[in-house]
């Protein structure tokens, strides 16, 4: 029966259909439980709170259920540790840390609500979004790829953020002492500038303020496209490896060999020639110890064993 559970709750177990069933009521009940508690905020619905609270108790006991049978199959997730190893193993875990986190905010944190919104990383991890071949996979490994050129960028905007903000304070502190009291007050400007924000509730009224704040504002611009012209760059080269990795090579299930002398009138021939006079196809030379690839512009030396293709000249009638 334990085995048997496991089959079910373990996410992702697409061969049966009892598990597939609990991953969609899973889904169902973690939909749900949001929804509750997004609508139990809006004050025309009051008179459904105590829907929401019941709908909130029903899902956070189901939630409970299921954290107490995944702590109790934790040993046949992780065979190779022993009873206790293997369920602490799974309790400070990357699901069983969420797991956690779902539940405890419902009777100790109630009011920390983005701990319950954490749930919502139960249903990406309920659909395998993280799995080797889908796309929050190709995010990271971009990311990964590309993360020196990311820091970079991130240290020029650190850089011009700083430089911005001393600059505005130089200008307008005289003006404005209370909005630019020192250096670093003009920080939440320089970055609400920078990335093409501009709330408004910080500006310039200098002459010299208003300057920089343009040559600011052209820089926010560039600074913004660095990292996403980085990214994107990442994107179509990761795009670039899949459609090459997911090209398809014919195999070759028969190949022969042919000795080039004098008597074959191979020699001094072109490896594009020769398939093309005798309708086969040259697939390396043996020259020596050398094996090199048939390229067709290679000249064709007396002596040289032709590695081909058997059936293309078994159909012109050439023996090999």
């Amino acid at each position: 029966m334990k085995k048997r559970i496991f089959d079910i709750i373990q996410i992702g177990y697409k061969g049966d259909l009892p598990s597939r069933i609990f991953d969609i009521f899973i889904s169902v009940v973690i939909i749900l439980n949001i929804l509750a508690m997004t609508l139990s905020t809006f004050r025309t619905l009051e008179p459904a709170e105590s829907v929401f609270v019941m709908i909130e108790v029903v899902t956070v006991g189901i939630f409970c259920i299921e954290y107490v049978l995944r702590i109790w199959t934790a040993d046949l997730l992780y065979p190779d540790k022993g009873p206790v190893m293997s369920r602490l193993r799974f309790l400070f875990s990357y699901d069983g840390v969420i797991d956690m986190l779902t539940i405890l905010p419902f009777y100790f944190l109630s009011g920390m609500i983005v701990f319950r919104m954490l749930r919502v990383v139960r249903i990406f991890r309920l659909f395998k979004i993280n799995s080797q071949l889908d796309s929050f996979n190709i995010i990271t490994s971009v990311l990964r790829e590309k993360r020196n050129q990311i820091i970079s960028s991130v240290f020029i905007i650190l850089i011009l953020m700083l430089a911005s903000s001393i600059g505005m304070y130089s200008a307008e502190h005289n003006a404005q002492p209370e909005q630019f009291e020192n250096a670093f007050s003009g920080i939440w400007w320089s970055i609400s500038t920078l990335m093409t924000v501009g709330y408004g509730d910080i500006y310039p009224i200098t002459v010299v303020g208003k300057i920089m704040a343009i040559f600011t504002a052209f820089l926010g611009v560039g600074v913004v496209a660095i990292p996403t012209g980085i990214i994107s760059a990442g994107f179509v080269e990761q795009y670039q490896k899949n459609l090459h990795s997911d090209k398809k090579y014919r195999d070759v299930s028969n190949i022969g060999e042919i000795l080039a002398d004098d008597d074959s009138g191979f020699p001094g021939q072109k490896v594009a020639d020769i398939n093309r006079s005798y309708g086969m196809r040259v697939l390396v030379l043996i020259r020596g110890e050398l094996t090199i690839v048939a390229a067709e512009n290679v000249t064709v030396n007396s002596g040289d064993i032709l590695v081909v293709e058997t059936e293309r000249i078994k159909k012109k009638g050439r023996k090999n």
